[in-house]
């Protein structure tokens, strides 16, 4: 049964690397696992928070004391239960997980997680790539409007980045500028 396994992984056409959908897998984050634990961890811990709120309420008699001390202790869980998913989803939601590419049209298709830590597919030209003017610590470049995060080095074809960024397009200084 070894052998047939073998035989049928020769006889594939396609890379592993290859989806028949998105096209050729040009890029793959190397902290797609992180990220999907860190958020699953910080849902999962929020909606125990949410649960375990009316067993605290009860036996630690907390409307009983003033309304001062029910705000502080009702914020201090929102903060723990609503803040920090929230901002660890705004902060990660922009990390590409995959990036493919398909040559015959230009396109490009990023794989990031959603708010429900479902995969989310967001197509988009290399026309449609924006380099921000300033650099910001979660954005290498924009995809129409949306910020996305990759790493350079973990492109395993240099040109495959150059050519994203656009940087293979246009060149930065023309020998004509030097020649005046």
């Amino acid at each position: 049964s070894s052998f047939q396994g073998v035989a049928l992984r020769s006889l594939s056409t396609s890379s592993p690397h290859d989806h028949p959908e998105h096209g050729r897998l040009v890029y793959k984050g190397n902290l797609a696992k992180t990220v999907l634990g860190v958020k699953f961890f910080s849902y999962s811990t929020s909606i125990f928070n949410l649960f375990m709120m009316p067993y605290i309420m009860l036996k630690s008699g907390i409307g009983v004391e003033s309304l001062l001390v029910q705000a502080a202790f009702y914020g201090l869980i929102g903060i723990f239960t609503f803040v920090t998913p929230v901002t660890l989803h705004l902060l990660t939601k922009g990390y590409v997980i995959r990036l493919y590419y398909k040559d015959e049209v230009d396109t490009y298709t990023a794989i990031t997680y959603n708010a429900i830590l479902a995969e989310k597919a967001t197509v988009f030209h290399q026309k449609d790539v924006k380099i921000p003017d300033i650099t910001t610590m979660f954005t290498t470049f924009y995809a129409k409007t949306k910020s996305m995060l990759v790493n350079p080095t973990l492109f395993p074809n240099p040109q495959d980045y150059n050519h994203l960024m656009g940087y293979d397009k246009s060149s930065f200084f023309k020998f004509e500028d030097l020649e005046e």
